[in-house]
């Protein structure tokens, strides 16, 4: 599930600096393509810029509902588990090396 996630905020990612990148901050950008006459074309000039920045805030929008939504299909371990497992490793005396129990002193 967390793989989906990924790709679709890959995706998502990329399709947002192709939009911004077409945008001029100036109000050039693809906008200028399409000439002056904004009336007499079925998408004029700025028709465009609005569509532009339309799709600019949906797929932020989109981008962060993803970001906090992928939160949720991370895939956790069990702390309680572990902690258990834990323990055990710590009372096995095939771990734990066996001591002497009078030592030597020099």
């Amino acid at each position: 599930m967390y793989t989906i996630f990924a790709i679709l905020i890959i995706i998502t990612s990329v399709l947002l600096v192709l939009v911004v990148l077409v945008q001029n901050p100036k109000g050039g950008g693809l906008s200028s393509s399409f000439g002056g006459g904004g009336a007499s074309q079925i998408m004029g000039a700025k028709k465009t810029t609005d569509f532009l920045e339309k799709a600019t805030w949906t797929l932020a929008i989109a981008l962060i509902s993803l970001s906090l939504l992928s939160n949720f299909a991370i895939p956790r371990n069990n702390t309680d588990d572990v902690m258990e497992i834990k323990a055990q490793e710590q009372i096995d005396e095939t771990i734990i090396p066996n001591l002497p129990s009078n030592p030597v002193q020099e």
